[in-house]
């Protein structure tokens, strides 16, 4: 397989509601899609981190100059272009697991696309479809954070998870218990929003019988981590602190993280992201996919991996309308709570032209292959 052409879209599409978490408010998906094309297909991934770097130390403009002039560099420098290739000749590059994400997944794509293999069978999936949880931000009262649930759950969705914070932890998570009882699988995610002197406080949600609550403490933080597991009957559940398979088998270790949340972005790409999936399953850690407010682009490679048979917490795979009024790709639509796995070629599906269009606020050639002289 030999690149011909590398093509970063910018995108910017509204969110149907604001989304708040801990380290603010999101209005719109602000991001960028990469396209490539070879000699044999055409393949497709999306950024997942925002303009600004809140979440994680990435961002849109400084992925875009990791990808322009360190990354490509070395992809198109290999004798042989395969996916399997990409992370030893990435690796060189400090960091920066979301710009190799989004190669990774385009060209992995690409190459999938030439053999007519759907995303899904190369991970090993063992699902036609996986069940779905939706992520319920900050809400400005507690009667609006009901009603929120209240919506989800009759539209189907079989898991909710709250984001919470200071001041916005136990009497949420009461509210919602109260109102749609014990039976309902809930989970809080704090994205690193409290610190070790909040033990007490957090083993408050010891009582609400939660199925975990993730990354409460700063990331990469294990230790720390490790000594809150102990203090509370709640599992802890890492995200933002795991970035490869390597840092989950020492989460895992050292009694970290009882639960792995998977993002295949924040990992550096799918393959890794499989790394780890069974790396925990054979220590019978449950893992979990969760999502960063993706379009179809990054949804659809999300749900082949959360059809993997470790995958056994739902994950944060919701339909395309939690979030859009319109996905820049055909929209991923619940039903009976779950969403179906992919089974065209490659990550199975590609932007709509006219949608992308209208969304798109610029694009940029990051490579071209050299005319070859007769």
């Amino acid at each position: 397989m030999k690149l011909e052409h590398v093509e970063l879209l910018h995108v910017a599409i509204p969110l149907v509601t604001p989304f708040r978490t801990s380290f603010g408010t999101m209005t719109s998906k602000d991001t960028f899609l990469l396209r490539v094309v070879t000699d044999e297909a055409e393949g497709w991934s999306e950024f997942a981190a925002d303009p600004e770097p809140l979440y994680c130390s990435e961002f849109v403009a400084g992925a875009e100059t990791v990808i322009r002039d360190f990354l490509l560099p070395r992809v198109t420098a290999l004798p042989e272009l395969t996916a399997a290739a990409l992370a030893p000749a990435m690796a060189p590059v400090k960091g920066h697991e979301l710009a190799k994400a989004t190669v990774e997944t385009a060209l992995l794509d690409a190459e999938l696309r030439a053999y007519g293999m759907p995303f899904a069978a190369f991970l090993g999936s063992v699902h036609d479809r996986v069940p779905a949880g939706v992520s319920v931000g900050i809400k400005n009262s507690v009667p609006e954070l009901l009603d929120d649930v209240g919506r989800y759950l009759a539209e189907g969705y079989v898991r909710i998870k709250l984001k919470i914070e200071p001041g916005w932890d136990v009497e949420p998570v009461r509210a919602v218990r109260e109102r749609f009882g014990d039976a309902l699988p809930l989970q809080v995610d704090a994205n690193t929003a409290y610190t070790l002197a909040d033990a007490r406080h957090l083993r408050k949600l010891d009582a609400f019988g939660l199925l975990l609550i993730e990354e409460p403490l700063e990331e990469d933080n294990l230790r720390a981590h490790a000594r809150l597991q102990h203090q509370l009957t709640t599992p802890v559940c890492l995200d933002e602190s795991i970035h490869s398979a390597r840092d989950a088998a020492s989460a895992i270790a050292m009694d970290a993280a009882r639960v792995i949340n998977i993002k295949p972005a924040r990992v550096g790409g799918y393959l890794e992201a499989r790394r780890i999936h069974d790396l925990a399953s054979a220590h019978g850690v449950p893992v979990w996919c969760g999502g960063m407010l993706e379009t179809g682009i990054g949804r659809s490679p999300n749900l082949a991996l959360a059809a993997l048979p470790g995958f056994t917490l739902v994950g944060d795979t919701s339909a395309s309308s939690r979030y859009f009024a319109e996905d820049i790709t055909e929209p991923f639509v619940l039903q009976d709570g779950h969403l179906p796995v992919p089974a065209a070629p490659g990550i199975g599906i590609t932007p709509r032209p006219d949608v992308l269009a209208r969304f798109t606020t610029s694009t940029r050639r990051l490579y071209a292959a050299p005319e070859v002289t007769p």
